[in-house]
């Protein structure tokens, strides 16, 4: 399934993406159960309400597509190209970046890379997610070296607390898009001691979207393309097998001591190819378009402006 939350006729609604269509999940529950002659209720109040409640209402989603089929029904199923598309979650308790992930991203750096390297993380706030085709917006004079970061992004479907890596996939609900935007000239300011949460956790530098692939239809997480475009150029180009740490040894030595909640997202790091270690070094523009694409993940592009351009 992939999970959506969309404005259609005025309202934001959540449901799943299918082809070339959307369906509002709650309206076709009630649909589902009022032709069961049952009470019409709606199985959740947004996205991060149904990744919370688990496996049964993932079952009763999977139960209500199967019921819809192909049926177009007004107010109900809508063509993708007649909604806004939103970030399929905006409000999880938490977001943990993972630094320096990719061995050739830490050649770009000179840092030398090794399995043994525990991973860097770094907290990112709710408040920098934004949707598809949604504006990256920042004050020009609080910083003018902003990056993108293509990324594979983990959402958990389960509590998680000392997880087993062998047993870690099984927590998970399903992987996303995730751009993290990063202003270095934040991140790296010495003033503070280095502002990495700062210098990633502004307003609109959590791109997220278009949808969240459940964890059936992604088998496994370390064999996908990633890759990031300006402009239509490639900039990013590689593979998450070249992960250092991979997303099960993630959520295992995050969950030793952070214990993870329903809806967190693990944002897993970044191969080479960010503007920051290019030479010369190039950053993002008013006027850039930034695209992202992690296989079997749909492609989240967003346009790039200034608070001042807005």
């Amino acid at each position: 399934m992939k999970l959506v939350t969309f404005i259609a006729g005025g309202q934001t609604r959540w449901g799943a993406a299918r082809g070339d269509s959307v369906v509002d999940l709650n309206l076709a529950r009630a649909m589902f159960l009022a032709s069961k002659g049952q009470e019409a209720r709606y199985l959740a109040a947004d996205a991060l309400d149904f990744v919370r409640q688990g496996e049964a209402a993932l079952d009763a989603a999977n139960e209500t597509l199967e019921f819809m089929g192909s049926r177009a029904v007004d107010g109900v199923v809508f063509r993708t190209d007649h909604v806004k598309w939103l970030a399929p979650i905006s409000n999880p308790s938490k977001i943990i970046g993972v630094g320096l992930n990719y061995g050739e991203h830490r050649r770009e750096q000179n840092i030398v890379a090794t399995a043994e390297l525990y991973p860097a993380l770094f907290p990112k706030f709710s408040n920098a997610i934004i949707g598809p085709d949604q504006a990256v917006a920042w004050d020009p004079e609080l910083a003018q070296k902003v990056d993108y970061e293509a990324e594979l992004g983990v959402v958990m479907g389960q509590r998680a607390t000392r997880v087993a890596a062998d047993d870690a996939l099984n927590y998970v609900f399903g992987y996303c898009n995730l751009n993290d935007i990063s202003a270095r000239d934040l991140q790296y300011d010495e003033r503070g001691g280095r502002q990495w949460a700062r210098g990633k956790s502004l307003d609109t530098f959590c791109p997220l979207g278009p949808y969240i692939a459940t964890r059936d239809e992604i088998p496994d997480p370390q064999n996908l393309a990633i890759r990031c475009w300006v402009n239509g150029e490639v900039r990013q180009d590689s593979n998450t097998a070249f992960m250092i740490n991979g997303v099960a040894q993630l959520i295992a030595f995050i969950s030793r001591g952070i214990t993870l909640l329903p809806g967190d997202i693990i944002a897993t790091g970044t191969p080479s190819g960010v503007g920051t270690f290019r030479n010369p070094p190039v950053y993002l523009k008013p006027g850039d378009v930034v695209e992202v694409e992690v296989e079997g993940l749909g492609r989240l592009r967003n346009p790039i402006n200034q608070l001042n351009e807005s």
